[in-house]
């Protein structure tokens, strides 16, 4: 792999604690508590990058994710990592019959529900609803949800990521909260098939997930969700027009849990 595109992560950390280092520290003056609490200090970092460039990242896969959210999506839709709520905008209301945003980083909220009351989605229409968990949170969200396998249609877009013992986690909820038939898509970064780029992608990710709340370079998440024995259908595919030489190599899948 060549130096430059191996060092090119260093570009996007300066970014990142260009905009978001200073309102941190003022958080952690005013509440001098946070210092015990890393993975909080680590979710305000990313709140403040999020508000600044999600939009951008958003932008850059338009196309894939219209394609794969809006032809896939129906009934309640569970959105894993939820962030901004950048989903919302690949729904269609007319399909979709509630939106269930799971985001346990509680200062992103607020954003999620301006934009869910854009799409017609209110927490007081009853279409909505925002949980503050994690992804391994299984009973709570199995709760929150009023039962077991009520999820029709269930999404991850750069969330796998950084969740919680990832191959569990997965498994609970596709048992426990995807409906038999239901949908299951994503589209993440994943370890690269080139040993050159994933030798980079592990020696970067100590770093990289301090940063970015639990943000991995270096898991195999497309592998671990193809081997689930939970599919009826399922596929996997690479990004259009991406590069094989660079860090961030993204996949996308469709899977369809057993009847």
């Amino acid at each position: 792999m060549r130096i430059f595109a191996a060092l090119s992560l260093l570009r996007h950390l300066r970014s990142a604690v260009q905009v978001a280092f200073v309102p941190t520290v003022i958080a952690v003056f005013k509440s001098p508590l946070l210092i015990m609490h890393p993975r909080e200090i680590s979710r305000i970092f990313m709140s403040h990058v999020w508000k600044v460039f999600g939009n951008g990242l958003d932008e850059l896969s338009r196309p894939i994710k219209k394609e794969l959210i809006r032809e896939n999506s129906h009934g309640v839709v569970l959105d894993i990592g939820a962030g901004h709520g950048h989903t919302l905008l690949y729904l269609d209301p007319a399909t979709v019959t509630k939106y269930v945003a799971l985001e346990p980083n509680t200062l992103m909220h607020s954003e999620i529900r301006a934009l869910a009351a854009t799409k017609g989605f209110t927490e007081g229409a009853g279409n909505l609803a925002i949980l503050p968990y994690g992804a391994e949170d299984v009973s709570l969200v199995v709760s929150a949800l009023g039962g077991p396998n009520t999820v029709d249609t269930m999404i991850s877009i750069l969330t796998l990521c950084s969740i919680h013992d990832p191959e569990p986690t997965l498994k609970g909820l596709v048992e426990n909260v995807l409906k038999p038939g239901g949908i299951f898509v994503f589209f993440e970064h994943v370890l690269s098939n080139r040993d050159d780029v994933a030798w980079w992608q592990r020696f970067w990710t100590p770093v990289w997930k301090h940063a970015f709340d639990g943000c991995r370079l270096d898991r195999p998440t497309d592998v671990w969700v193809a081997r689930m024995d939970a599919w009826k259908q399922a596929s996997v595919w690479r990004k259009e027009g991406e590069e094989d030489e660079q860090l961030f190599w993204h996949k996308a899948g469709r899977f369809v849990k057993k009847d």
